[in-house]
């Protein structure tokens, strides 16, 4: 029961793709000067800080009610229901409570007030783990058979089938309540090394600003740092390269022992819980089997050829003797207007998620009229973006917008997993009322998708149209190539610190170097800067999540084509799936909605698309 809260909290990321807004003096903005209706609106959460705290306050007290049922719920069905009543009564103010902290914090990530305000949140959510340590290794010694019994007996129990089918799977993991309650305890210790490179990454570390070909100063921030390489000034980007690496380089044993300790903490509690592997314990509440996760790797492996054929049609295009890591984001078709405000942003997506229906337009129509978004890149602002909320609210989407087609797919990406997350919570009740993290992808790489496939069909410039395909295929290297080799580093990592190898910061060197050379084989410089890329990714500190990106990307190009090809019949398929949350097994919800996840098929398809788009953007560059 743990496991499905802090995965309703989970926050959806998807960094990089943002740069810079600056006010009239040049610098970031500070947030108060930004217009309110680019604010994110938590007044479905709460109306003010003091309306937080009353809260906080009042449930802090009141998760000690829950532990007042220990020893009680095999007494009868009715003690069973009026447990689960209290508990989801408590959880979803809980839930409200941790989001509406973890927002504000992210508003400006230095403000002391809020970054304590987290800090009791979590507090708050470790004693309601405590308080309920007792439930799952009670309800197992209640055994199956009694408990099938009280849902017999009770209708209102009748609801929570699934969820005792799942903590009956998982039965041999769960320990006594002694040790549960334990675990529970080490809630705050065992995130310690996640919260101490958030605090580095988004607080303590600073760039050096650098200068263009034309002697002219450049800001270096996580804001800036993907789209400045994306300048045509190769100087810059070589400069900006150097500088964004410089702190981590610096801090890479300190960074390396904060990521060790990551890795030892995922162990320690697979060790625990019986899991034969860090891996299996991390796939094992999805019901995801680790073949799923290993022929990923191989499929994408087996098709390295095309990752590198792409980046040699890159060299071929910038016309240079090498290409180096700063060289592979500049776009390849030079002179194109890419920028996009964000009143274009919205009348485009609007139009382009018009194949999925006129209810899902309505609710996209709400995101951008009911505050859903905050908008805009501000001092100490949380970098990058994602999609967050609770049950009972309204979902959030931190954004840095930068008027640039980028930040527009950006949007419409965030989008996709607040409206997932909108359908699930108005349609299932609090115990489904989130989705796992492997479907989590599939409804904002989809958008990405559609988006995709409107604004090619809709330019009739042969620039723009190469530009569109080239950003497209950006996405396959930047989501199917690069996560599955992260999700192999990660793989890597564990398996050395499970045979105790320690993991200092030259052997995290050399894997991450290893996999470099063999993902681009002989296609791009691997300097002695680029090995450090793994001290700066947040999702490392989210064991075994990224693989998801690739998957869910995979499944979501083959839902994209289904709903251009088939129309409403493919359309209710899909929408089916974003309002069925976490009711049954994603692999088998997936399966509903056309998708078999277990064979290769999917992933191969992609790929075959990504050929596709290969051939197409040479053909476009030749001719231009």
């Amino acid at each position: 029961m743990q496991i499905m809260l802090i995965k309703q909290f989970q926050k959806i990321y998807n960094h990089g793709i943002i740069i810079s807004i600056k006010n009239n003096k040049g610098v970031v903005m500070l947030r108060s000067e930004i217009k309110d209706e680019y604010k994110w609106d938590l007044s479905s959460l709460y109306k003010n800080d003091s309306d937080w705290e009353e809260k906080y306050n009042s449930f802090f007290e009141k998760v000690d009610e829950l532990s007042k049922f220990e020893n009680t719920l095999g007494k009868s069905s009715d003690n069973l229901l009026q447990f689960f009543n209290k508990f989801f009564f408590i959880s979803e103010e809980i839930g409200k409570i941790l989001v509406y902290s973890g927002l504000k914090h992210d508003e400006d990530t230095t403000n002391s007030f809020y970054t304590s305000m987290n800090g009791k949140s979590d507090t708050l959510y470790v004693k309601f783990n405590t308080a309920t340590s007792f439930l799952t290794p009670e309800l197992i010694s209640i055994g199956k058979e009694k408990i099938y019994k009280f849902i017999g007996e009770k209708q209102e129990l009748e609801i929570y089938k699934h969820f005792f089918d799942n903590l009956f799977r998982g039965e041999h993991h769960i320990l006594s309540k002694e040790k549960e309650e334990v675990i529970a305890m080490t809630g705050e210790i065992l995130y310690t090394p996640q919260k101490i490179f958030s605090m580095i990454n988004n607080a303590d570390l600073k760039f050096e600003k650098v200068k263009d070909s034309n002697g002219k100063e450049v800001e270096v921030t996580h804001g800036t740092f993907i789209n400045l390489l994306h300048s045509t000034d190769r100087v810059l980007r070589e400069n900006v390269y150097k500088s964004y690496y410089r702190p981590y380089i610096n801090l890479k044993n300190s960074i390396a022992e904060s990521y060790y300790g990551s890795v030892k903490s995922d162990i320690f509690m697979s060790s625990v819980k019986k899991y034969p592997s860090s891996l299996e314990s991390a796939l094992f509440d999805n019901n995801i089997s680790v073949d799923i996760y290993k022929n990923l790797i191989k499929t994408v492996k087996d098709n390295l050829h095309l990752f590198q054929k792409h980046l040699r049609l890159r060299k071929k295009f910038l016309k240079q003797d090498k290409l180096n890591m700063y060289d592979i984001f500049t776009p390849l078709v030079k002179e194109v207007d890419s920028k996009v405000t964000y009143e274009e942003a919205k009348e485009t997506i609007i139009k382009a998620l018009q194949p999925l229906g006129s209810d899902y337009g309505s609710i996209l129509k709400k995101a951008f009229n009911d505050n859903w978004i905050d908008l805009y890149e501000s001092k100490g602002k949380r970098s990058g973006a994602y999609s967050w909320g609770t049950y009972g609210s309204n979902p959030y989407i931190l954004m840095n917008y930068a008027n640039k087609m980028d930040d527009m797919f950006t949007l419409a990406h965030e989008i996709g997993h607040s409206i997932h997350s909108y359908y699930t919570r108005k349609t299932q009740p609090l115990i489904y009322g989130d989705y796992t993290v492997f479907l989590a992808e599939i409804a904002s790489t989809l958008n990405e998708s559609l988006l995709t496939h409107y604004l090619l069909k809709n330019t009739k410039d042969k620039k723009m149209y190469a530009y569109l395909i080239n950003h497209f295929i950006e996405n396959f290297r930047a989501t199917l190539f690069r996560q599955t080799m992260f999700a192999e580093f990660e793989m890597i990592t564990h398996e050395k610190a499970e045979s105790n190898e320690p993991l200092t910061s030259d052997i995290l060197n050399e894997i991450y170097k290893n996999l470099l050379e063999k993902y681009f084989g002989d296609t791009v410089e691997i300097d002695e800067i680029i090995i450090h890329e793994w001290s700066r990714v947040p999702h490392f500190y989210d064991s075994f999540y990224v693989y998801q990106y690739a998957t869910g990307f995979s499944a979501a190009m083959s839902i994209s084509k289904s709903i251009l090809e088939e129309g409403e019949p493919a359309v209710k398929r899909y929408l089916k799936l974003l309002k069925s949350g976490s009711s049954n097994y994603s692999i088998e919800l997936l399966k509903e909605a056309g998708i078999d996840m277990t064979s290769s098929k999917p992933i191969k398809d992609a790929l075959s698309v990504f050929e596709d788009l290969i051939d197409k953007l040479e053909e476009s560059l030749e001719v231009i």
